[in-house]
């Protein structure tokens, strides 16, 4: 049959299912571990979806990208708008009349759009859903470590065949809220305390990183930072400010975070946010500090998804954004990533830098017909952000040089090739690494990460007015890393300079000036005999554990101040 038939009967196609394709046949739907059904949702009840319009000149957005963010082109620094933005990847008036037809035709209500009008979010009964989404089934369903309640389809979903140029995928059906990877480690064994510190605290990052108190905002500039939480979880002011007045040190710092971002609700706080919170305001000191939570959203919303539309309906937006969400490559459906892909892509555009945690199991692993093979996490695996790997401490109570986090996430994807930024340093690590794990368990021609790391092992953290110590994870290196190029961000606004942007062709060109490099240690793996455990270890330069290293601020000032 063909387009045009299916065009005419396209209202017709809602309730018949013919000429029809499914836009996510390699979505993952199994439940996460810990997640259970409640059973079918009535069908009277109303969900929202989000529908990710087709976008226009993808290809010519990627260019952009290069040449904004590469210190070598003379477009460099010059970053686009959001509108300039939407006026590139704004989707084609027909794209945009045949899906509002689509959805008006099936009774959608309430239907709100962005800025850049490549996303549509909608109301539906659960009826009205399940008829325009021919084989989806929504339940309700209860998980993770607070009791999250969501609806979703066990099943996959169809479009009909006249919307596939023009939809690439309709979010709010499979995909479950992330869990935090977080852990609390055991305290090591020490003997004796002299000249020792009991944990990382932010005296103890800046004086690792060689922070003096002098380095923090001015307060006069317009700089601003931010974090992303898409747990059920909350921050508590007090908790910040519990956390500066045991842990802060003598240096200048704001007491509360400047702006929220969706809902901050006044349940119990969690490690995770309060975590964030702590140590990008803390490292990023004196800077305004933005907070995007997710708790309060609606049953059918992925809490990931609606931050990227948040970015895309926003003109003026911080210029460092720390998030530590991370699925698997491989429980994602090539259109979502692909499509999130593009959304990373855009803001990178905008000059925003997006730090993004490397994830806490090491390599992965899972298996593929019968073999292992490691397993890579998105969005760290994207080549439009600066992913942070992790590190401890070489004598766990003294500030020393650091060495391999043995949870640092890290490898290579199996979705996205090698970005050319990369591909000098990443040749070399492949043919001058001494301990590199067999071929077969990694995509060598893959983008490869972490860029950079910091400190992941063994932070003190307050919450619920409880100092929690031994907490650890790439969720801590991340805003720690943000912060402290917040505070690079504020001299060069101070010295009139454009804030950083997409900050890998630089890192990459430069070598990573600036950083300590980790040269010892590896992180963990499959256990099988093959490996026994060990995935990629660390070694001079840039390796796929700890990237190029943790920051030494005043050479990663000197490196980055010009232009």
């Amino acid at each position: 049959m063909g387009l045009q038939a299916c065009l005419l009967g396209l209202f017709a196609l809602i309730l018949s299912g013919k000429c029809s394709y499914s836009p996510e046949p390699d979505q993952r739907r199994t439940l996460p571990p810990g997640w259970v059904s409640l059973g079918r949702a009535d069908p009277e009840e109303e969900l929202s979806l989000t529908f990710a319009l087709r976008q226009q000149n993808v290809e010519r957005l990627s260019e952009l990208v290069q040449a904004v963010s590469d210190p070598s082109s003379p477009q460099y620094g010059k970053y686009l708008t959001l509108e300039n933005v939407a006026d590139l990847v704004r989707p084609s008036p027909l794209t945009l009349h045949t899906v509002q037809k689509w959805l008006l035709a099936a009774g959608a209500q309430k239907c709100h759009s962005v800025i850049t009008q490549d996303f549509l979010t909608c109301w539906l009964s659960i009826r009205q859903a399940e008829l325009l989404l021919p084989g989806a089934e929504f339940h309700h369903y209860v998980g993770g470590p607070t009791e999250t309640h969501v609806v979703r389809s066990p099943h996959p979903y169809q479009l009909p065949q006249a919307l596939a140029p023009h939809v690439d995928f309709v979010g709010g059906l499979h995909r479950f809220p992330p869990t935090s990877s977080l852990r609390q480690r055991p305290e090591p064994q020490v003997t004796g305390t002299v000249g020792l510190h009991l944990g990382v605290t932010p005296s103890v990052i800046r004086k690792r990183y060689n922070l003096t108190s002098q380095d923090v905002g001015s307060g006069t500039s317009n700089n601003s930072q931010a974090c992303a939480q898409f747990l059920e979880q909350y921050f508590h002011d007090s908790d910040l400010a519990q956390f500066m007045r045991l842990f802060g040190g003598n240096f200048a710092r704001q007491a509360s975070v400047a702006r929220v971002v969706g809902q901050q609700g006044r349940g119990r706080a969690g490690i995770e946010a309060s975590l964030d919170v702590q140590y990008l305001m803390s490292a990023g000191a004196n800077i305004s500090t933005w907070v995007y939570s997710s708790p309060g959203r609606h049953e059918g919303q992925e809490p990931f998804l609606q931050w990227l539309m948040l970015l895309s309906n926003e003109s003026a937006l911080p210029h460092v954004h720390t998030v530590s969400y991370g699925d698997d490559e491989d429980s994602l459906s090539s259109a979502y990533i692909q499509r999130v892909n593009t959304e990373l892509m855009k803001a990178a555009a905008r000059g925003l830098t997006l730090l993004f945690a490397s994830g806490d199991s090491g390599a992965g692993c899972w298996s593929v017909s019968g073999r292992h093979q490691f397993r890579p996490t998105f969005p760290a695996s994207s080549p439009y952000v600066t992913t942070v790997g992790g590190t401890s401490f070489q004598e766990p109570f003294l500030i020393t040089n650091e060495i391999v986090d043995y949870i640092s996430g890290g490898g290579f994807s199996n979705v996205f090739p090698r970005p050319s930024y990369q591909e000098e340093a990443v040749t070399k690590f492949l043919s001058s690494s001494p301990h590199l794990p067999p071929s077969s368990y990694f995509n060598a021609s893959g983008r490869a990460y972490p860029d950079v790391a910091a400190l992941s092992d063994g932070y003190w953290v307050v919450s619920n007015r409880v100092p929690i110590p031994w907490v650890s994870g790439t969720s801590a290196s991340t805003p720690v890393f943000g912060g402290i190029l917040s505070l690079i961000n504020e001299h060069r606004i101070l010295s009139g300079r454009p804030p950083l942007g997409f900050l890998n062709p630089r890192l990459y060109q430069q070598h990573g000036a600036g950083l300590f490099d980790v040269t010892r240690g590896c992180h963990e793996s499959c256990l099988d005999e093959e490996v026994e455990g060990q995935g990629f270890c660390s070694g001079p330069g840039w390796d796929p554990v700890t990237g190029w290293g943790t920051p030494n601020f005043p050479a990663l000032l000197k490196t980055l101040l010009n232009p």
